[in-house]
């Protein structure tokens, strides 16, 4: 493909990596009004936030076969459309369970999106040109993560947080008709296969009672969903095993140490930061008094960080071995986790701006070289899956970092709406949740050593 072919689905691969966590990240910021304005818990406060990542990974690796199938751009478009129609309606929302439902169907369509972007670059761009532009669309993610918490904050204090969805409307409409007018030909690499139906009502239904009965502990009810979760993957694995088109190539994780270790550090650099901003979000609120404007700005150190580095790491990546980079930025993350538990109420704001600093460098590090590798490691007709299982790793551990958040803030505060006076109890909620994500973020660094060399495999 020339280049001048490739530039469009650069754009829309951009745009739309930008959109998805500039949206999470806005929202962070705003969660303490949504509270106030619609009478909502520090758990369903949670639940707006992880809905969205529920129904992305229940879909994401059906839909990135299905794109394999059908056709990239196909699927791409449509969940453009799907994530703008939602944004809108999420304006006009008036009720915690009407946000919920609606961030749930948003969702879906950010899986149709996540598991295509990655995989669109792969299809067009050759090898040694992947590293460089897998890392400006994570630099895109990390401008997300940077302009969100900013913008939104300033949205939030001026105009309410239904503004967000607003502009989270306006950019999705951009984002697809781009997609619909500009983007030439299809991407298809396995239009002889079928679609796996039942393997992938398995999957979405294992994904769902996994997700939430580990939201839902320690009630009996969230282990009664885990036991169903665990029986449910063992009918998958089963299932898949003998299906003539799998929707999830098991031997890719079997066979694939490369494959299956970038994921696996993935799923535990996600799980353990994912929920860093919407635990500092409230202590910032609660425990030092800011008001979301000044709360984004803070939070607005660690992606900008990411941002600047992303792309050198992923540049470097194209020459050096993705797990050294990676590695070394695990190591750098699980030092800023283990710093953020020190944090108390008299903690000062330069502090945690040093620290989130300290983080973004350490994610920059981890991220664009272990993409690289994960799209490296895999044949061109696995592009799909292998996006869709990368954005499900990323996805998976956003939701077990919340989960693992908003069950020890259940456990220690209580399933009540939180206040100022609520503080103390906050920090101390923080503190046992950081030390876990660095337990995690260790787990990490093992597994992103043993995956191996990639430029000498390929």
């Amino acid at each position: 493909m020339e280049s001048e072919d490739r530039r469009p689905v650069l754009i829309v691969a951009t745009l739309s990596a930008f959109l998805i966590p500039f949206t999470g990240a806005a929202l962070n910021v705003a969660l303490p009004q949504m509270g106030s304005e619609l009478s909502a818990d520090g758990v369903a406060l949670g639940w707006f936030v992880t809905s969205f990542l529920l129904a992305a990974a229940m879909f994401l690796v059906p839909l990135g076969k299905l794109a394999d199938i059908r056709g990239r751009k196909q699927v791409f478009m449509v969940g453009a459309w799907i994530f703008a129609a939602t944004s809108l309606l999420l304006a006009l929302a008036s009720s915690t369970p009407v946000v919920i439902m609606l961030r749930a169907l948003q969702g879906f369509g950010g899986a149709m999106i996540f598991g295509n972007g990655v995989a669109l670059l792969t299809s067009v761009y050759p090898a040694n040109e992947r590293g460089r532009v897998i890392g400006v669309n994570i630099a895109a993610v990390y401008c997300g993560l940077s302009m969100g918490p900013f913008i939104g904050g300033f949205l939030t204090q001026q105009l309410g947080w239904r503004s967000i969805f607003v502009v989270t409307a306006l950019l999705s409409v951009a984002t697809a008709l781009i997609s619909t007018w500009k983007l030439k030909g299809e991407w298809v690499a396995a239009n002889k296969e079928s679609f796996d139906s039942t393997g992938s009502l398995l999957y979405c239904a294992t994904m769902f009672a996994l997700m939430y009965g580990l939201s839902e502990l320690p009630a009996p009810h969230g282990l009664g969903y885990l036991v169903a979760g665990a029986l449910g993957l063992v009918a998958f694995i089963y299932w898949e095993a003998g299906a003539r088109h799998p929707i999830l190539e098991l031997r890719l994780f079997r066979d694939n140490l490369a494959f299956a270790y970038s994921n696996l550090a993935a799923l535990l650099i996600y799980g353990a930061t994912a929920a860093v901003g919407f635990l500092l979000s409230l202590h910032l609120h609660y425990v030092k008094g800011l008001s979301p404007q000044d709360t984004g700005f803070v939070l607005l150190a660690q992606p900008v960080v990411m941002a600047a580095f992303s792309p050198l790491a992923g540049k470097l990546s194209d020459r050096i071995e993705p797990r050294t980079l990676a590695s070394a930025g695990m190591a750098i993350t699980c030092l800023g986790l283990l710093i953020l538990a020190s944090i108390d109420t008299e903690s000062s704001l330069w502090f945690i701006v040093a620290t989130l600093m300290l983080l973004g460098f350490g994610f920059a590090l981890f991220s664009s070289p272990n993409t690289n590798a994960i799209m490296s490691s895999v044949e061109k007709r696995f592009y799909g899956v292998a996006s869709g299982t990368m954005g499900t790793m990323r996805l998976l551990g956003q939701m077990l970092s919340m989960c693992i958040s908003m069950l020890i803030i259940a456990n220690v505060i209580g399933r009540v709406q939180i206040t100022p006076e609520h503080g103390t109890l906050l920090v101390q909620s923080a503190r046992v949740t950081y030390l876990i994500f660095a337990a995690l973020c260790f787990g990490g660094i093992l597994a992103s050593q043993a995956r191996g060399n990639i430029h000498q495999a390929t």
